[in-house]
Order: structure tokens, then sequence, then C-alpha cells
């Protein structure tokens, strides 16, 4: 486990706070780069859980045109279904106020998911690594990003090592291929947030590194504290 076998968690008494609340450390990490560098990138998880959380972070007032958006994960499918971790974003995120931000898709529309994988690793290496915020989610097989662990493909997904920036993956539980950004991208963010609610999710999250779930990679990996942001 990182940090010294340690989680760093933040509880809120319910999921409004907490989205309101990890919105605000988020803009304050925007408005921060975007000082320090004259710009931003932020990269989003898709699911049910941070729609809420989109939905604060939209209507914070800072130079959203200096800011860059893209995905941690997404599943090769197109932006129109309602699966497409990009609609999700563009619905709830990108919208009043960071409607002005750009955005950077992983999906594209090629032969297969190997060749969007290849592509869309050109496009987040052009983005200028290391991302400024990454903010996570989490699912019950503690998966994170696309990193399953039933995935084709697991001893290249769960290795930190310098490589393209996105790799597809292939896994029985994720239905659809799918597309990731590389544990190496993931871990090198300068900011790193865990956004998981639910008790089920936190008792997974604790027995992680024990059961040496993906989720636990990352924390491994980061070069950075991941601060968990949960509620009930």
């Amino acid at each position: 486990m990182a940090q010294g076998g340690t989680l760093s968690i933040r509880s809120f008494p319910d999921a409004d706070t907490l989205s309101a609340e990890l919105a605000d450390q988020v803009a304050e990490g925007l408005k921060s780069s975007i000082a320090a560098r004259g710009r931003a990138t932020l990269a989003v998880s898709g699911g049910t859980t941070p729609i809420r959380f989109f939905e604060c972070l939209s209507v914070f007032e800072l130079d959203w045109s200096r800011v860059t958006v893209t995905l941690a994960d997404e599943r090769f499918v197109p932006p129109s279904s309602k699966r497409s971790n990009e609609k999700l974003v563009r619905d709830n995120l990108l919208v009043g106020q960071a409607a002005a931000a750009s955005f950077v898709p992983l999906y594209s529309q090629t032969a297969d998911v190997e060749d969007a994988a290849r592509a869309a690793a050109v496009a987040i290496a052009a983005l200028g690594l290391p991302l400024d915020i990454l903010v996570l989610g989490m699912g019950t097989d503690g998966h994170t990003a696309s990193l399953f662990p039933d995935a084709n493909e697991t001893d290249v997904l769960l290795t930190a090592t310098p490589g393209p920036a996105v790799l597809p993956v292939h896994a029985p539980s994720a239905g659809e291929p799918r597309l990731t950004l590389s544990l190496d991208t993931l871990s090198n963010a300068r900011a790193i947030y865990l956004h998981i609610e639910g008790t089920e999710k936190r008792a997974v999250l604790e027995r992680a590194d024990n059961e040496n779930l993906p989720v636990a990679a990352v924390l491994e990996a980061a070069r950075t504290p991941v601060v968990t942001y949960w509620a009930p």
C-alpha cells in the first residue's frame, strides 16, 4: 500500500457534501496549476458516482479555457452511447462555466480498440505529462480506471513502467473492450483523488492490498499521496 501502508481517507456524512468538498479541492488545484504553468489538465472517471461531483465542479469560476479535461478510462463505444464516459462528462461536467474547457477523448472510430489506444496515447502524450489532477473511482471488484482484476493484459496493465499513455483492455467483467490510462500515467499525476461511496467499497479498499486488487497497485505506484474521499 502507498505511503507506508496507510490509507488517507476523508469521510463525509453524505454524497452531496463529499461532491462539494471534492469539487472545491479540484477547482483550487486547477487554479494553482494555471497560475504555475499557464494551463491545467484534469482526468476524470465515469460511472454514476461522479455525476454530482461533476455538477458541483462545473459551476466554479476559473479560467476554464486553460483547462483540458480527459478520461482515466473509456469503453470502446461511440460518444452517442449511454455507456460512454465521454457522453457522461460532456453532459454533466463540460457545461456551465466548464463548457469553455477543452476535451481530449480516448475513444476514436477505428477498426479495433488497439488502434484506438494507439491514437489516444499520442493525444494524451501531447497534453504534456504528468497530468495535474486525476480523479479515480473504484468498483466493488477493486478495479480502478479500467485496470480490471480479470483483464487478459493484467501483467502489462499493473506494471508502472514508461510506455504508451493509453492501453487497450479486454476483461470478461468489463463487457465491451476498454481503453485506460496506463499505470505509469495514472501514478505520475501531480494530485490524485479516489472518490468512492458506500460501506462495501470502503471495505474493498481496506483489504485491497492484502488481496492484490488493481486499486492497490495504483496506491503503491503513486508518486504523491492518494487522498480518498468517501461517504456512506
